[in-house]
């Protein structure tokens, strides 16, 4: 049985559940042929990022591994404090591997900025960004993505790992939140 979602909870949904499956079955092409060969460790930043990791990674080969960071800027409102805290630290060594940092989605940046550097101190050959979504006009820091999947308007979204009040993460598709649920 599928699940039913009371679409008045959402403006509009702005990426399908067979765009961001394509978008995936694309980009895990490119990852795949820029990292053969290479001792490749994806980097799921928790939670949102659970289900595009672990969609690109059953799209990767056997031998890449996974490990998971768990950072925030946000506590439980809608808009970023940018004040990066780890929740969770990676449990792998990054000396001399490949790193591909997996997100949901890039806001403002700061959270990403901060990252991409704590990572990259850690010793890693190299550290590159691979992210489902990206708000152009919210970036506040520019921080390099290798791997873009969609830009998106500066709207309040849920759905495929996003929340609002851990509630949402689990739609197939990304949507903008109704105002009216948030109290904005």
């Amino acid at each position: 049985m599928e699940p039913q979602y009371d679409m008045d909870d959402f403006t509009k949904v702005i990426v399908s559940e067979n765009d961001i499956s394509r978008k995936l079955d694309s980009l895990s092409a490119r990852i795949r042929d820029d990292y053969e060969g290479k001792d490749l460790l994806l980097v799921g930043v928790l939670k949102g990022a659970v289900m595009v990791m672990a969609d690109l990674a059953r799209r990767m080969p056997p031998s890449v591994q996974m490990d998971w960071m768990a950072v925030s800027s946000y506590g439980s409102g809608t808009k970023s404090s940018g004040v990066v805290r780890i929740l969770k630290d990676l449990d792998a060594d990054l000396s001399g591997r490949h790193v591909l940092i997996v997100e949901d989605i890039i806001d403002t940046g700061i959270t990403l900025h901060w990252l991409l550097g704590n990572l990259r101190s850690r010793g890693a050959a190299s550290v590159e960004v691979m992210t489902l979504l990206r708000k152009p006009d919210a970036v506040q820091v520019e921080v390099p993505v290798r791997y873009l999947g969609f830009e998106i308007p500066n709207e309040f979204v849920v759905g495929y790992g996003l929340d609002y009040a851990e509630r949402y993460r689990t739609l197939p598709f990304v949507a903008i939140l109704n105002p009216a649920v948030y109290g904005d």
